[in-house]
């Protein structure tokens, strides 16, 4: 009968293959439908009508909200009080309220709600989840910096109906507390930078009974209190309404950044229509977008509500600690300086609106002055980025998937063959068996020791896929142990939530339950996830979480996790709480043996930098997505997550052969360096690509592996400070107006590199815009570009990448190309000085083994380097420790080969030695000094060949 019915049996197999193209292949855009807007979002539709209400009222509209004076008390850097929500003359909501000074000078503001803290409320469908409002984000944000202020004080000079507080350095801060209605006004120097409730948007939707058939109570439109459906799902919110919400203006601020993450500008657009303008707030909703569009304020996958405001003279900040969906507004508006002035000039005010589906408000408010202080004083709170271990900076290649352990081990060859470095590749979803993580498939992988063996000779490492939804399985050992144990997160009837991911049906761990942090370590150590090594590494993806059949492809938001909060109160850290326990897991996965762990992770909150990479995300291969990575990643960067990527290529579709080399140029200035590809695209390692792009691009890596010791002391920078690995143009130049909205360039760290990489095609030159009036010097051949204030024309043919080095600079590079970052670890060092207009420069290195935490005890090398009246020294900024000693001896043969100095004085034409004295010898030796003279418009340099000084010691160069 079978045979009888060919052409049945080929439809049927035809409509299966297609059935699976639509489950797993993207459409060829973003699906808004399965994403909602502003209008289709309960709580966001409700406060901007509050706004929209309040606003239409103007002068006569005045907020609801006072802070009672009799209930508040000043004590040791913190003011308390209750606000008092009037509804009408016999109801009253009471909201106590907390204004923490802080010894970093920051301000903290926490407003909650009695009833709810007591417990003295019910909640609806017998639904056993928390009462009160969600507080405990800060347990998985905060690390640091909460040392109320010594000197904080009331000031005397408090005027009635308003509570004045200096803090701060010097006391130069001041908060101005309005009691009614309430606002808080931030001052630094005298100056207003940040306004609470200025706008009296201030709303917390405060718990009230649903009164069966009295839908209109309110005399409000409760269509969205008590249920909302969106997608064919419907939330039950138990709770009933519980948003909270708060305008923040910026006076005299035209500039916001931050809130990633969006494919967007750096500087941030404003939300209420007009021309160039969104029609949506920013949304902060951790989600699963797949092949997401650019120019939008549309969610993605990670949330970092961080947001600075900068003008010339000064940069101020606030940081919004709420992890359910959260959505900002911003709007700016001119305001003259100087009604009485007869000039026209005029300034502008940046007024935002946050608010957030539940819990409380929890804001931090900064008041700079500049970009620097903002990085080092939310780093304090939220922690800075992890050093990570050496060949996380290198390149890493990756695709989905590598099909078995052979291919793998062919790619690794091939690498070699065309002499291509790189450091990590990696394996996607189908090295699995059965997509059961913690496993090999047996058919494809079944040598997954020999693999890895294979990488390590050389060095390299393997990263593996492992995301948070456990296929449901009853022989799949890791499903019923997560059952078992009651580590699985539950729907909102207190049952295991079953969803559809990759495995199809699907559990997953609650990382909320303290519980899952050792049994998730014990899957990672080598008994348990067998056939892995120390070699390799880990890859948390879909972790927002991604649920192809829940709502907005995410958790409902009733589900309950640990501790009974709903998912509504935890979603945008919940992929944070995963990152955490496998962070725990990779430390030590044999006793005794503590490395520094390694992990990307798609979804992220403030806090993630502590402990991984990420990248972002689902982009595609074209001009638009390559030229948005790049504010895409900077914008991470001053949000204080620094080790931020994007996939070079693109991992939707093909990219042709100048997009893709264009890519790799731009890719190596990404701090997180991974090419990646979707399963359905061809095959693009660079060995596979036609000359001239395969050496085009091969040229590229081997620039990003040359300067990976600069790479290394920026990250080292950056964990100790937070500042930015690659920073934007105004972070640099906070005093140049020009360069506030440039987002197409940037800095590496403190040394004077600045790159523009190509993003258009059919592109052969490049504007690069300089700020200062210092001497730029083209990194190739050395060509002067000088002027400030304006654009430069650098040529940009295809087998260049437009980089200049500002003057004043010492740059640390390795020369001699390795297979991989590891198998440079002996080899002797390049500096690279541009002298600055008074004939200085200055730079630094750190170095560690890389590997293990032993820099925490001193087993490292800090350098400055610093270029003063015809010297270069080299002097050390370390802090001895246990391991200082026995480092320095590991280092002892590494030295300095090669000094190169640009444009150097003429008179050098004539010397042919420089002087080398080491470690305080009383007599040197002699190095030998070649003068080369360029002219056409390229600075002239010399070269000190094989000063032989030993990159761990004190010693002098004198020319």
């Amino acid at each position: 009968m079978a045979r009888s019915r060919p052409a049945s049996r080929w439809t049927l197999l035809l409509s299966l293959v297609v059935l699976i193209a639509c489950i797993v292949v993207p459409g060829l855009a973003v699906k808004h439908e399965n994403f909602k807007t502003c209008d289709q979002s309960g709580f966001c539709k409700r406060n901007r009508a509050y706004a929209d209400n309040a606003s239409a009222q103007g002068s006569s509209w005045s907020s609801p909200y006072e802070l009672d004076p009799a209930t508040i008390h000043f004590k040791d850097g913190q003011l308390t009080g209750v606000l008092v929500k009037t509804i009408s003359d016999t109801e009253k909501v009471y909201l106590p309220l907390t204004l923490s000074f802080l010894e970093s000078g920051a301000a903290r503001l926490l407003v909650d709600e009695e009833r709810r803290l007591k417990g003295d409320i019910e909640i609806r469908h017998g639904s056993k989840v928390n009462k009160k409002r969600y507080d405990e984000a800060e347990k998985w944000v905060i690390v640091g910096g909460l040392d109320a202020s010594k000197s904080a004080a009331l000031d005397g000079q408090s005027e009635t109906g308003s509570t004045k507080v200096l803090y701060g350095p010097e006391d130069k801060f001041e908060a101005i507390i309005r009691h009614s209605p309430f606002e808080v006004e931030f001052q630094r120097d005298g100056q207003t930078h940040v306004q609470l409730n200025h706008q009296g948007f201030l709303n917390m939707e405060h718990w009230r009974p649903k009164v069966e058939g009295k839908d209109e109570e309110s005399g409000e439109d409760e269509s969205t209190w008590w249920e909302e459906s969106f997608g064919g799902n419907t939330d039950s919110k138990p709770r009933g309404p519980e948003s909270v919400g708060l305008d923040i203006s910026f006076p005299g601020y035209n500039h916001v950044f931050g809130i990633p993450e969006h494919a967007d500008s750096l500087s941030l657009k404003e939300t209420r229509g007009g021309s160039g303008n969104h029609e949506n707030p920013y949304r902060m909703y951790n989600s699963d977008v797949f092949e997401y569009e650019l120019d939008s304020p549309m969610t993605l996958y990670g949330s970092i509500p961080f947001m600075q405001a900068h003008r010339k003279g000064s940069s101020v900040g606030v940081f919004w600690l709420n992890a359910a969906e959260t959505w900002v507004d911003i709007v700016k508006k001119s305001a003259a300086s100087n009604p009485l002035s007869m000039s026209a000039a005029s300034k502008t005010n940046t007024h935002t609106h946050w608010f957030s589906e539940a819990g409380r408000i929890d804001l931090f408010i900064f008041l700079g002055p500049t970009p620097q202080a903002l990085s080092k004083t939310y780093g304090e709170l939220t922690g800075y980025t992890q050093l990570p271990q050496h060949f996380a900076i290198a390149y890493h290649q990756c695709r989905w998937n590598y099909v078995t352990d052979e291919d793998v081990k062919e790619v690794d060859a091939k690498f070699d063959k065309y002499q291509i470095p790189y450091d990590v590749i990696w394996l996607d979803l189908e090295y699995t068996d059965d997509r059961k993580y913690f496993t090999w498939d047996p058919l494809t992988f079944p040598d997954p020791k020999g693999m890895q063996e294979k990488l390590d000779a050389s060095e390299r490492k393997l990263v593996v896929l492992i995301d948070p939804h456990i296929k449901n399985k009853d022989d799949y050992y890791v499903s019923k142990e997560l059952n078992s144990k009651g580590l699985a997160v539950q729907n909102k009837d207190g049952e295991v939530y079953d969803g559809w991911c990759w495995p199809g049906s699907s559990n997953w761990i609650d990382c909320f339950n303290p519980a899952a942090f050792p049994w998730w370590s014990s899957l990672h150590k080598y008994d348990k996830f067998k056939g892995s090594m120390s070699n390799l590494f880990i890859w948390n993806d879909m972790n927002e979480p991604s649920v192809f059949n829940g709502p907005e492809t995410t958790m409902p938001k009733d589900n309950i996790h640990y501790g009974n909060w709903e998912h509504r109160d935890v979603h945008n850290v919940n992929g944070l709480t995963l990152v955490n326990a496998t962070y725990q897991a990779m430390l030590e996965r044999k006793k005794g043996e503590i490395r520094r762990p390694f992990i990307l992770t798609r979804s992220y909150y403030s806090g993630a930098q502590r402990l991984a990479a990420m990248w972002t995300g689902d982009n595609q291969a074209t001009w638009g997505h390559l030229a948005a990575s790049l504010p895409m990643v900077l914008n991470n960067g001053i949000a204080g997550f620094p080790f931020a990527g994007a996939d070079v290529g693109g991992f939707f579709n093909n990219p042709e052969k100048e997009l893709l080399s264009r890519w790799y140029q731009a890719g190596i200035w990404y701090p997180f360096f991974r090419a990646h590809a979707h399963i359905d695209t061809r095959r693009r390692e660079p060995y596979l690509i036609s000359e001239p792009y395969r050496t085009i691009i091969s040229q590229a890596i081997r620039l990003r592996y040359q300067l990976l010791p600069a790479w290394y002391t920026a990250f080292h920078e950056a964990s100790v400070n937070g500042t930015p690995i690659v920073r934007p143009q105004y972070y640099v130049f906070p005093d140049d107006e020009e360069g506030f909205a440039i987002d197409d360039q940037l800095y590496l760290g403190d040394t004077g590199l600045l790159a523009k990489p190509v993003v258009q095609e059919n592109t052969f030159t490049t504007d690069i815009y300089i700020a200062d009036d210092e001497k730029y010097y083209d990194y190739f051949d050395f060509t002067v570009y000088q002027g400030a204030g304006k654009r430069h024309t650098v040529p940009a043919p295809e087998d260049k990448i437009p980089l200049l080095i500002q003057g004043g600079h010492i740059v640390p590079r390795r020369d001699r190309p390795r297979r991989s970052s590891a198998l440079m670890r002996w080899d002797p060092y390049t500096f690279v000085i541009t002298l600055d207009k008074n004939g200085e420069a200055n730079g630094t290195l750190y170095v560690d083994d890389g590997e293990t935490f032993d820099y925490e005890r001193g087993g490292y090398i800090h350098r400055r380097f610093q270029y003063r009246e015809s010297v270069l020294s080299s002097e050390d900024i370390s802090t001895k420790g246990a391991k200082t000693a026995e480092y320095l001896k590991t280092m002892a043969g590494v030295t300095v080969e090669r000094v190169i100095i640009i444009d150097p004085p003429a008179s050098w034409k004539d010397k042919n030695s420089v002087t080398v004295i080491e470690d305080g010898a009383k007599a040197g030796s002699t190095a030998s000094l070649e003068y080369f003279e360029q002219k056409g418009g390229k600075a002239s340099y010399a070269v000190v060949k094989s000063p032989n000084v030993g990159i761990g010691k004190n010693w002098r160069i004198e020319f």
